[in-house]
């Protein structure tokens, strides 16, 4: 079985680890570990009947959902996807249009799988990682004509939020900006920096969502696209028909309202983030970058793919390597944040592993 390129592969670690997929502890892929939530459980049970019937054809209901967590955003601007991977697809057809892409480097991976699906030309931007919690970067200079840009916020692999003041000089030099928000939903509202609320002033922006990391939801597979209507009723002409199944929506509607599940991910987040941060950098040879999301980029002085087999093998423990990232390599490994005693448990495995 081949290494995986994503997160989240429990069949191809349980193979290393000689054990069954869910004696896995993974934290390889980056999801809220408190969820699902019980508002989303029930919807599913409530809706199950819904399986039997197609979707509503434009979303109204999970659209209006949407709009209310938004504070009213207007629902002519969002259009609901099958996750925010298929509607990368479609911003990757879009900027394909463009004389070139330039891609903030290190990138995640469906990026340049949504850019290559269309020949995108694509120039990479390389930001710099000696900046601790600030993104710096270089060779935007002078533009090719009509250039496109992808990037995230906070930013994957890093974790490193990129703030409005970095972006929105930006909006004024691309002819279309695509930014993923989709960890942005780990700040605390009053600390998000999102750029929704400018959409209205730059029609060259899109913004990406997901609902499945923060929600616990990557089996349903749900996201949103904030942008202008024209390019929205543009994408609804490429996809295929009723890409959000019944079930997602049911479940999106609930969890967007469970101000609850919101507020207890936020505490659970802020004790155990700068905890788990602190741990790994007590750890000779490890070097944590500090991050706003819900994992943590480690920089290791050792081949992280013979860390990550050992930890399979005597812990079945799953950690990300970074071998997807081309300017990281085999030295960098992200870890999502868990529960206080997985947390634990990965550093006690780490410290065996690496002192030993």
């Amino acid at each position: 079985m081949n290494r995986p390129s994503h997160g989240g592969n429990l069949m191809w670690a349980a193979s290393i680890a000689d054990c069954p997929p869910s004696e896995i502890v993974d934290f390889s892929a980056s999801i809220n570990p408190l969820g699902p939530p019980l508002t989303a459980i029930a919807a599913l049970n409530t809706h199950q009947g819904q399986i039997k019937t197609y979707p509503q054809p434009d979303y109204m209901d999970l659209r209006q959902a949407v709009s209310r967590f938004h504070e009213d955003l207007p629902v002519e601007w969002i259009l609901p996807g099958n996750g925010a991977a298929e509607l990368l697809t479609w911003a990757g057809r879009e900027l394909a249009q463009m004389g070139a892409t330039y891609l903030l480097t290190p990138a995640f991976g469906d990026y340049r799988r949504s850019l290559n699906a269309f020949n995108a030309r694509v120039i990479e931007c390389p930001i710099s990682l000696k900046g601790g919690d600030k993104v710096q970067f270089d060779g935007l200079g002078e533009l090719e004509e009509r250039a496109g840009l992808l990037l995230n916020t906070p930013h994957n692999p890093t974790g490193i939020l990129l703030r409005p003041e970095l972006i929105l000089p930006l909006l004024e030099r691309f002819a279309l900006v695509v930014v993923d928000e989709a960890f942005m939903d780990f700040l605390p509202r009053s600390a998000q920096t999102s750029l929704i609320e400018r959409v209205a002033d730059f029609p060259n922006l899109v913004i990406l969502r997901s609902l499945t990391k923060f929600y616990s939801l990557p089996g349903l597979r749900l996201g949103y696209a904030i942008a202008h209507p024209d390019r929205l009723n543009l994408w609804r002409q490429w996809r295929d028909p009723w890409s959000v199944n019944n079930l997602a929506v049911a479940a999106g509607i609930a969890v967007l309202g469970d101000r609850a599940f919101e507020e207890k991910t936020h505490h659970w987040l802020s004790i155990n983030r700068p905890q788990l941060y602190q741990e790994l950098g007590k750890i000779t040879g490890l070097y944590p970058y500090p991050g706003v999301a819900n994992f943590l980029l480690v920089r290791c002085q050792s081949s992280v793919s013979e860390l990550q087999t050992q930890l399979l093998k005597d812990y079945r423990i799953l950690i990300r390597d970074c071998l997807s990232f081309p300017e990281l390599g085999d030295n960098y490994f992200r870890v999502a944040i868990r529960t206080e005693a997985d947390n634990q448990y990965l550093i006690n495995a780490l410290k065996n592993v690496l002192i030993t």
